[in-house]
C-alpha cells in the first residue's frame, strides 16, 4: 500500500469543504456529488457495450443514444466507437468536470478514457490505459468508476496471483496517472480496520461517498474465475459459489483508511446513497439472498448493516443487480435479472421499505437508470458475457420508458443484436448544456 501525497491530503480537505454545499439540479440519481451536474433534459445516453461473437465487428464499443424528444434523432443510435477486441467491457463512468468518460473491461484490464466534452455527440477515444495490473500491484478487473475532486477511484473485483477476490481499490488522476493502491481487509490483514462480524475477505464490487460524513462505502462480488466462467457451469460448482464476497467496508474518505468491515452476507451489489442532507444512509442488494440492506449510522455515530427487506421470492433467487434511488429519496427501482422484473420499492421509511410496483421488462434485464426528476427510466439487459442467457431468452437492448408515479409506458426500444451494436450494458447521461453548448435539433 503506498501512502496519500502531502499535498493530496490538503487537496482532500478543501473539496471536502465545499461538497458539503453542493446541490444537483439534475442528472443520473447515481452519479457522484462532485461531479458536475445536467442542467434540464439530457439529450444522449452513452452505452458501455460489449462486442459480441458473431455480431457486427464483435469489438466492445461506445454506444451513443439520442434520448432528448425534441431531437429529429429521438431513440435513434447515432454513434457508435469501437475500442478493438472484447474486454468484458462492463462499468464506466465521468471525472469530477465531466469531461472524460472512464470505461473499463473485467478480462484485459484495459481502461479506455473518452472525451465527452468537445462533440457531446461524438465521443473520442483518447487515451487507453493499459498498464492497470503493473501499476497498481498486482490487482486485476475494474470495475466502478466514482469521481472525487481530480481524482478517479476504481473499485477492482480480482487480483493476478490467484484470480480469486482479494483485490484493492486503485487510485487515479483525472489525467490518467497512477496515484495509489488500497487493498481491502482480510483476516489475516486487516489494513487497520476492525472486523464487526464474521467476515473480511478483501472482496471489493462497487463504491460510493458521503462527503459530509467522510465516509466512503464499498461492496463486495467474485473474482475473475468466476465471473468469466459459463454461469450454468458456476452454478453447478460447489466450490465456485463459496467464492462470492460477503462484507461491505467503511472508509475513512479523506485518508482512504479502512475503518469496518461489514457483514452484508450474498454478494452486496451497487451501493446507492441517499441525498437528503440529513439522510445518512446507503442502500444495496444482495444477487445471492435477494434482499434490501441498508448502511445507516446509528444513534452513537457508527455505522451498521441491516436487512430491511426481501426482493421478490428469494428461495427463487431473482438475482437483484443494478439499483437507482429517487432524488427525493423516497423511491428504490430494484432490478432482477433471471426474471427481467424491475420493482419500485417505497423507501420513504428507509428501516422498511415496501414493494409498491413491478413490471416485466424482457426475458433478462440488468441495468437501470432514473433521471433527477424520476420521470425517465433507461434499462439494459447485459449482465457479464458468459452469464447472459442462451437462445431466444438472450434479449439484447436499451429501452427508454416515461414514469408518471404509477405506470411506466415504453417510449422507444433499440434491439442491439439487430443493429449489430452486441451486449448492452452500463448507462451514462450526456447533454449540451453541461459545456455550454446548444444541442442540434
Amino acid at each position: 500500500m503506498k501512502n496519500i501525497p502531502s499535498k493530496l491530503k490538503t487537496f482532500s480537505i478543501t473539496c471536502l469543504l465545499s461538497a458539503a454545499s453542493l446541490s444537483a439540479s439534475a442528472d443520473e440519481t447515481c452519479a457522484s456529488p462532485y461531479m458536475a451536474k445536467i442542467t434540464g433534459q439530457e439529450d444522449f445516453v452513452y452505452i458501455w457495450t460489449l462486442g459480441s461473437e458473431g455480431v457486427g465487428d464483435e469489438q466492445d464499443k461506445l454506444v451513443t443514444v439520442d434520448v432528448n424528444p425534441k431531437s429529429a434523432k429521438y431513440g435513434k443510435v447515432i454513434g457508435s466507437l469501437s475500442v478493438g477486441g472484447r474486454n468484458e467491457a462492463h462499468h464506466s463512468d465521468f471525472t469530477d468536470d465531466r469531461r472524460f468518460l472512464w470505461a473499463g473491461g473485467l478480462d484485459t484490464n484495459k481502461i479506455f478514457i473518452f472525451d465527452v466534452a468537445t462533440d457531446p455527440a461524438k465521443p473520442k477515444l483518447t487515451k487507453t490505459i493499459t498498464d492497470f495490473v503493473a501499476k497498481s500491484g498486482g490487482v486485476v478487473g475494474p470495475h466502478s468508476f466514482h469521481a472525487l475532486p481530480g481524482r478517479i477511484i476504481i473499485t477492482a473485483l480480482s487480483n493476478n496471483k490467484d484470480h480469486g477476490g482479494r483485490t484493492a481499490i486503485v487510485e487515479y488522476s483525472n489525467a490518467g496517472d497512477y496515484i495509489a493502491t488500497y487493498w481491502l481487509p482480510t483476516d489475516s490483514n486487516l489494513q487497520g480496520a476492525i472486523k464487526s462480524g464474521k467476515y473480511a475477505d478483501g472482496y471489493n464490487y462497487d463504491v460510493r461517498v458521503l462527503p459530509r460524513k467522510n465516509m466512503m462505502l464499498t461492496s463486495s462480488f467474485t473474482g475473475w474465475s468466476n465471473y468469466m466462467m459459463d454461469f450454468g457451469k458456476m452454478l453447478q460448482d460447489p466450490e465456485a459459489m463459496k467464492r462470492f464476497g460477503n462484507t461491505m467496508v467503511v472508509w475513512d474518505l479523506h485518508s482512504r483508511q479502512a475503518k469496518k468491515v461489514l457483514d452484508v452476507p450474498g454478494a452486496p451489489l451497487e451501493i446507492r446513497c441517499a441525498w437528503g442532507e440529513n439522510h445518512n444512509y446507503c442502500f444495496t442488494s444482495t444477487a445471492l439472498t435477494s434482499k434490501i440492506w441498508l448502511i445507516h449510522e446509528d444513534d452513537k455515530g457508527e455505522w451498521q448493516a441491516k436487512d430491511v427487506a426481501d426482493i421478490g421470492d428469494p428461495s427463487k433467487i431473482p438475482l437483484p443487480v443494478d439499483i437507482s434511488i429517487s432524488s427525493d429519496d423516497k423511491s428504490l427501482w430494484v432490478n432482477t435479472f433471471l426474471d427481467g422484473m424491475t420493482r419500485r420499492f417505497d423507501i420513504s421509511d428507509p428501516y422498511h421499505p415496501k414493494q409498491v410496483f413491478e413490471q416485466k421488462i424482457a426475458s433478462q434485464v440488468n441495468m437501470v437508470s432514473s433521471s433527477w426528476d424520476g420521470k425517465r427510466l433507461y434499462y439494459t439487459s447485459s449482465l457479464l458475457a458468459n452469464w447472459d442467457k442462451k437462445g431466444v431468452d438472450n434479449e439484447q437492448f436499451f429501452k427508454a420508458y416515461s414514469w408518471d408515479g404509477k405506470k411506466l409506458t415504453e417510449q422507444f426500444s433499440i434491439d442491439f443484436t439487430e443493429e449489430k451494436l452486441g451486449r448492452a450494458h452500463q448507462m451514462r447521461f450526456g447533454a449540451y448544456s453541461l459545456y455550454g453548448k446548444k444541442a442540434e435539433m
